[in-house]
């Protein structure tokens, strides 16, 4: 079998899902080429397990301290690119094309009518989870943006619909807690922001990742250059984790045992509907700015038990290799199951 994996490159969510995927299919010995679209190539990091993996432009989102641009998002946005991208993309010798709501390879199965499979978090908004009601027109979005065959959805709960489990690798580092070292990772808000906010809780240690080019110290502030094994290691010690509400990140929070205050990006539905989640499921406290009183409230809170997730990524691709016969709620039941035999309440 050989597969065209096509990843939405916007977030880091996708990529992380990918690289786990990435382990089962090779260990599986699944042929698979990879295709990233939605940010501009120097952006990406930490990306070897996808050997030569192809860009393309796709679709992005402008962002601007803390907020979604949406005329700026509709300019910046080439669909005639896209278009043509999908139309000039070769799926010859491909048997199927997985997606992880990236548009491009989505599109060019479609028009070369290869069969397609999406994998992602946003096909959980298929179904009447947390948030989407008042957003009646982001289904047909999401069948838009990135139509497949068979769409599978991820989230942090099944919600009574077939949506599987988070794919997450399990935490490397041994897991720990020094105290007041706090981990944040806000790419969508501006530093000086951050900064200004987390000075007066001089009593604590912020380790802020972000886009500069070497490590620096700046008072209670220690800021970071991306690095996948850095954060990775950061987040198994760290007394918390602040961040936008991204699905990924919050998913390895919650796995690692860690307490969330997450800052939905404003004018962004998926983000938003995940901090409805998060609150209804009790995982997180929900800011909607740089509150320094909610701030002080949560840092002071304790960390919940340590959330391990199943092995989704095993289970799909077994499931793919089998030629997706059994049906997904079956498939989504089994592993719950597995999931409720170890996971444990939290209360944030």
């Amino acid at each position: 079998m050989r597969i065209l994996y096509g990843v939405q490159g916007t977030g880091n969510g996708h990529v992380t899902r990918a690289r786990v995927m990435s382990t089962a299919l090779a260990r599986a010995g699944i042929e698979v080429d990879y295709l990233f679209s939605g940010r501009a190539p120097e952006r990406y990091f930490n990306m070897e397990p996808f050997g030569a993996y192809q860009v393309r432009q796709g679709l992005t989102l402008v962002t601007d301290a803390g907020r979604v641009l949406l005329g700026r998002t509709l300019l910046r946005n080439n669909l005639y690119r896209l278009w043509r991208d999908a139309a000039d993309l070769d799926l010859s010798g491909y048997d199927l094309v997985i997606s992880d709501f990236e548009p491009v390879t989505a599109w060019a199965a479609k028009r070369q009518r290869v069969p397609s499979l999406g994998i992602a978090h946003q096909y959980a908004f298929c179904y009447p989870v947390p948030g989407v009601a008042k957003a009646p027109w982001f289904k047909p979005l999401l069948k838009l943006i990135a139509p497949v065959q068979q769409a599978v959805g991820v989230h942090w709960h099944h919600f009574d619909a077939p949506i599987l489990p988070p794919l997450i690798e399990p935490q490397a580092n041994p897991l720990d807690c020094v105290e007041r070292q706090v981990l944040v990772y806000l790419p969508f808000e501006t530093l000086d922001d951050i900064r200004y906010w987390l000075r007066g809780f001089a009593s604590h240690r912020f380790i802020v990742y972000c886009a500069i080019e070497q490590a620096e110290q700046q008072h209670n502030l220690q800021l970071k250059p991306f690095s996948r094994r850095g954060f990775q290691q950061d987040l198994a010690i760290c007394d918390g984790v602040i961040c936008n509400a991204g699905f990924g990140l919050c998913s390895e929070a919650i796995q690692s045992g860690k307490k969330l205050l997450v800052k939905p990006l404003t004018n962004q539905i998926e983000q938003s509907a995940n901090a409805a989640a998060l609150q209804e499921l009790a995982r997180a406290r929900i800011m909607r700015k740089f509150d320094p009183t909610l701030l002080e409230t949560w840092l002071a809170l304790p960390n919940p038990a340590p959330q391990p997730w199943p092995d989704t990524a095993t289970a799909l691709v077994e499931w793919i290799l089998d030629g997706r016969q059994e049906p997904v709620d079956r498939l989504s039941r089994r592993l719950w199951h597995r999931s409720e035999q170890r996971l444990a309440p939290a209360s944030i």
